[in-house]
């Protein structure tokens, strides 16, 4: 049966944890724009560069630790359905707290199940990412189907962390709630490495070092592939997820399509410009994985600039990178 655009989001009361952030303030916009009744965020933030418009629209915010259980419930009781973003670990210093990554992504994550479980939750989509796969090594044509690497095959405490937590959410599917006579759905997205409008991590940094003139750039080498995915494909993937888990689907009901499932999501791209390193191992780091899209060579466009252009499902993107030898 077809679905409407809108369906189990219209009149629904949704809670995005780690919704002051990138990805998760363009959920809770588009959430609002199909009909969700209430939308709230979970975040330790009170404000970032997506706030402002948040609260114009009409999203409910509530500041707190995923890792604090009281934090937790306060902010889920009420919902139907919880989009779990919040994580820690990703890049930079933080990647050396060991500690806290596992609180974070760990406890957090339980806390965000146990909850769902006690108040009635009857839908909660996880944002995983895909080195719950990958060890380091090369992966082509890669599918659900690839196992879990072994915990000691991590390259970092992040992937690691975010991997028991997957496992947690899918086993959980199929969970009864404490209070009402429902069940958890659950899946997990496993984002390929993420661009678009407000994106903080990869391409601000290069352009960041390469203004100091503390990096070398060259054209990368173009046999190195990687996967990305567009901020708002990504966000149409978790907004067709949190249908895939409505259980009330005619002729479908009680066998949600998406319920303890993994999806690999990324775009489908033609092509992908984008400068590299000259050092193999740190064309890696930047592009975090191999799976379908090929690094191809950048014209020099001025003699002293380059650009990165970043051909996507819905956009391109032009970053110009000024004072920069090639």
């Amino acid at each position: 049966m077809h679905l409407s655009e809108n369906e189990g989001i219209d009149g629904s009361a949704f809670l995005v944890t780690g919704g002051l952030g990138f990805v998760g303030s363009s959920l809770c916009v588009e959430l609002i724009r199909r009909g969700a009744r209430e939308v709230r965020t979970l975040d330790l933030r009170t404000s970032s560069p997506w706030s402002d418009h948040l609260k114009t629209i009409g999203v409910r915010f509530f500041q707190g630790d995923v890792s604090k259980k009281k934090d937790v419930e306060r902010a889920l009781r009420g919902v139907d359905c919880v989009f779990h973003l919040a994580s820690y670990g990703m890049s930079g210093k933080e990647m050396l707290q060991v500690g806290r990554i596992d609180e974070v992504n760990i406890t957090g994550t339980c806390h965000v199940l146990d909850a769902c479980t006690e108040y009635g939750v009857n839908r909660l989509i996880y944002v995983s990412t895909y080195n719950v796969v990958f060890g380091g090594k090369e992966i082509v044509n890669g599918n659900e189907a690839l196992p879990y690497i072994p915990m000691d095959d991590h390259v970092d405490p992040y992937g690691r962390s975010k991997s028991i937590a997957e496992q947690l959410v899918l086993k959980s599917n199929g969970r009864t709630s404490k209070k009402k006579s429902t069940r958890l759905y659950t899946c997990a997205i496993r984002p390929a490495a993420i661009y678009g409008p407000g994106e903080e991590r990869h391409l601000p940094w290069v352009v960041s070092l390469a203004r100091l003139g503390l990096v070398a750039f060259k054209v990368g080498d173009g046999r190195v592939k990687t996967d990305w995915v567009y901020l708002d494909n990504l966000v149409l993937a978790l907004i067709l997820a949190s249908m895939g888990l409505l259980d009330n689907i005619p002729g479908k009901e009680g066998y949600p399509v998406a319920a303890g499932q993994p999806y690999f999501i990324s775009d489908v791209l033609d092509r992908f410009y984008c400068l590299g390193f000259g050092i193999g191992f740190l064309i890696r780091i930047f592009c975090n994985t191999y799976l379908d899209v090929p690094i191809e060579s950048v014209s020099n466009l001025g003699s002293n600039a380059a650009i990165a252009l970043v051909a996507g499902a819905n956009c391109a993107a032009v970053v110009l990178v000024a004072e920069m030898q090639l």
